[in-house]
């Protein structure tokens, strides 16, 4: 097994072309690759419960099957556990998945295991020394596919490759001065879920990273959902973090719910508060 430690950053509509025009990767060689995912869990959502997700990759000609476990984390940084290996295809290796320590895997989860639905996007990956630390930069676009319905995706995953997660936060915080970008709580497993169910679950509140998650989450699902709803979640879930709290971080949450207000909210200089608010509260919270 081993363990992934990202920051996950969804982009505005213009963020691929203005990330592509930023100082830090414009001259960066990049590799381009096409990645087609399916999705497994049981017909009851067995995996979903547990918080895992189990897909099958086709890249290059090559199948890769991965199953990710449980992730914490808030804010855009998340920490999970994951295995990966080349399987023949076009199934799943069930064998394989057996010797895997997840409890949720026994076998009667096995013998029901079925396609839920798919992932379909174009990857640019760079990679980058920063602060000490190597980090893999993957720029995603493409789409989720459940039955007939489709939501798009437009984000940015900066993985950890070696040196400390702080890197992460440093380098997000150099994008965010000039890409309308913010931080994402949610997988694309999470998200494929939820637009096969028809339905987002929001988290609870209470602490101040809570509530952060909270709003967070929200925005991701105003943007699968282009409900308005989801943007009012969201504010008042920054309203009851500046609550919660004193000093800059009530300021900081203030200014992004008095930005939500607007049509035109993701902005640099949203993006760039959210992900300085993000990166001074502990990302300690269990994510989908």
């Amino acid at each position: 097994m081993s363990q992934e430690i990202e920051l996950k950053l969804a982009l505005g509509p213009n963020g691929p072309t203005m990330l592509r025009r930023h100082p830090q990767l414009a001259g960066l060689d990049s590799v381009a690759q096409r990645l087609g995912n399916t999705y497994f869990d049981t017909p009851q959502g067995d995996l979903e419960a547990a918080r895992m997700a189990l897909r099958l990759r086709r890249i290059d000609g090559r199948v890769l099957q991965t199953l990710k476990t449980r992730g914490e984390g808030g804010g855009g940084l998340s920490t999970r556990g994951e295995w990966e290996w080349e399987v023949s295809g076009p199934g799943l290796d069930l064998e394989g998945l057996a010797e895997l320590p997840p409890a949720a895997l026994g076998r009667h989860v096995l013998e029901r295991l079925a396609p839920r639905f798919t992932t379909d996007f174009h990857r640019e990956t760079r990679m980058i020394d920063h602060d000490g630390a190597r980090i893999e930069v993957a720029l995603d676009e493409g789409e989720i596919v459940a039955d007939d319905r489709r939501v798009t995706i437009r984000e940015l995953e900066l993985e950890l490759k070696a040196g400390e997660p702080e890197a992460l936060w440093s380098l997000a915080e150099t994008l965010a001065g000039s890409v309308s970008l913010r931080p994402s709580d949610t997988s694309k497993a999470a998200r494929g879920g939820a637009l096969l169910g028809g339905a987002w679950q929001l988290p609870e509140g209470g602490t101040p990273s809570a509530w952060l998650h909270r709003a967070v989450v929200a925005l991701d699902a105003l943007a699968d959902t282009d409900d308005e709803a989801w943007r009012c979640e969201a504010g008042s879930a920054l309203k009851r973090l500046a609550e919660a709290n004193g000093g800059d971080f009530r300021e900081a949450a203030r200014e992004l719910a008095k930005a939500l207000s607007g049509s035109t909210w993701l902005t640099p200089a949203f993006g760039l508060t959210m992900v300085r608010l993000a990166r001074r509260l502990p990302a300690d919270r269990d994510l989908a």
